[in-house]
């Protein structure tokens, strides 16, 4: 395959435009729950991969926010020489599930060349995403849902996912 275009004006509207239909997929994938699912879907991340790179896009870390649990918030105030509170303090919010989270987009941490400040450090949220290569993907369809509007790649794998819907 070829190189993926990064269009996000494009993404938005394609992901809209194709909600619906995205939706009744994954509202039969969360009752049926089919045993290939992972599989199937891991190989599509990986294909996605291969004609895709995040550096051109980040996306991600300038329009959503990370859950940054303790652990993360140990880490990156370790790396950047702060105590954890005053980390807490110049950098977080709690949001209305009362998880900690950036209080700026983009990122306070993306550079200029979309490099990450602290990427060995970087939340446990940012390693994961965008979890198109995790087990038991029919948990987090609502999650992969809402990214199909703001990673390229997530809506790529859903996209081909549905064209195996008879694999499943």
């Amino acid at each position: 395959m070829g190189k993926i275009e990064i269009d996000l004006e494009r993404l938005k509207q394609q992901a809209k435009n194709t909600e619906s239909e995205t939706k009744d997929l994954f509202n039969k994938l969360k009752k049926k729950k089919p045993k290939q699912l992972d599989t199937i879907v891991h190989g599509l991340h990986n294909e996605v991969f291969e004609e895709i790179d995040c550096l051109e896009c980040a996306n991600c870390c300038k329009s959503i926010s990370p859950i940054i649990i303790d652990k993360d918030i140990e880490r990156m105030a370790k790396q950047l020489r702060m105590k954890p509170s005053a980390f807490i303090d110049q950098y977080l919010n709690l949001d209305n599930e009362n998880d900690y989270v950036f209080k700026q987009a983009p990122c306070p941490f993306l550079m200029p060349d979309n490099y990450c400040m602290v990427y060995e450090q970087r939340p446990r949220a940012c390693r994961e995403y965008p979890h198109t290569d995790r087990k038991r993907f029919y948990q987090i369809l609502n999650l992969t849902l809402k990214n199909t509007h703001y990673c390229p790649a997530v809506y790529e794998v859903v996209d081909r996912l549905k064209l195996k819907r008879d694999q499943l």
